[in-house]
C-alpha cells in the first residue's frame, strides 16, 4: 500500500466498564467487567498499520503511566512515534460505562494529548499521497486548534485530509469547522453527528449537504451504525 498515514489526533486510554444500568444521581453500581485498553486514534493507526501501511503517530503524547502505556501499544503495532513525551503532564482517559442495551456513555479527562503545538507540527513532512488523519477534539477551541489549522492551510498539494469529527462536532465554532472542511479530502462521521452538523437526521440528506463543503473530488462518508454507511462522493450521489 503506497503513501503512509500521518495521525494528528489523540490517542488516549479507555477504561471500559460494562454495567446493567447507569447509576441515577447520587447512586452507584457496580461493574460485571472492566478493561483497561489504548483507544482514541489508536484505533484507526492500528487498523492502518495492519492493513500494511507505514503509519506515523504525530499526536501528542504525556509522562507517566497512561502515557506509557500508550507508546507501548503503538509499538506493538510497528507504529512509529513522531514526538518526545510532553514533560508536564500524562496522556488522557475515557471511561466508557455500557449498559445492558450496548449503550456506551462516556466521562473524559484530557491530557497532554491535546497540547500539540505548531512547532511540532511543523517537524512533519507528509508529501504527496499520504493521508493526514485528525479529529473533532483537536478542534475545540483553544490556541492548539488555530496550531492546528494553520498546518493544515499549508499541506502541500496531493497531501490527503481525513477528517472525522467527533461526537464533539457541535462544540466546533462554525468558522473553525468551514475552515479545516474547505481542505478535507475524506469526511467521515456518524448519522448523529451528521445531524448535528447540517440538521438533517436522513444520512442521504446529510451526506449530500456536506459534500459541497470539502473539497472537489472528496467523499463523504455517514456511518448509521448497523444499518451501515452512505457514502457520497466521486461524481455519485449518496449511496
Amino acid at each position: 500500500m503506497t503513501g503512509r498515514l500521518v495521525h494528528v489526533g489523540p490517542v488516549i486510554i479507555d477504561v471500559v466498564m460494562a454495567v446493567d444500568a447507569l447509576p441515577r444521581a447520587g447512586e452507584g453500581v457496580f461493574a460485571s467487567s472492566a478493561r483497561t485498553l489504548v483507544g482514541g486514534g489508536f484505533n484507526v493507526v492500528a487498523a492502518a498499520a495492519r492493513a500494511g501501511m507505514e503509519v506515523v503517530y504525530a499526536g501528542a503524547h504525556g509522562t507517566g503511566p497512561h502515557g506509557d502505556l500508550a507508546r507501548a501499544a503503538l509499538r506493538s503495532e510497528g507504529v512509529a512515534v513522531a514526538h518526545a513525551p510532553s514533560p508536564d503532564a500524562d496522556t488522557g482517559f475515557c471511561v466508557a460505562l455500557v449498559d445492558g442495551d450496548a449503550e456506551r456513555t462516556f466521562v473524559t479527562r484530557l491530557g497532554a494529548e491535546m497540547d500539540l503545538s505548531l512547532d511540532r507540527l511543523r517537524t512533519l513532512r507528509p508529501g504527496p499521497g499520504d493521508f493526514v488523519y485528525t479529529v473533532g477534539y483537536s478542534l475545540l477551541p483553544g490556541p492548539r486548534a488555530d496550531d492546528l489549522l494553520t498546518w493544515i492551510g499549508g499541506l502541500p498539494e496531493g497531501v490527503r485530509l481525513v477528517l472525522d469529527p467527533a461526537p464533539v462536532v457541535g462544540d466546533i465554532p462554525g468558522p473553525t469547522l468551514d475552515r479545516v472542511l474547505a481542505r478535507v479530502d475524506l469526511l467521515s462521521l456518524s448519522a448523529a453527528e451528521a445531524a448535528t452538523v447540517t440538521g438533517r437526521a436522513v444520512p442521504e440528506e446529510a451526506a449530500a449537504l456536506l459534500l459541497p463543503r470539502i473539497r472537489p473530488g472528496g467523499a463523504v462518508v455517514v456511518r448509521d451504525s448497523a444499518r451501515g454507511c452512505v457514502v457520497a462522493g466521486g461524481g455519485n450521489g449518496p449511496g
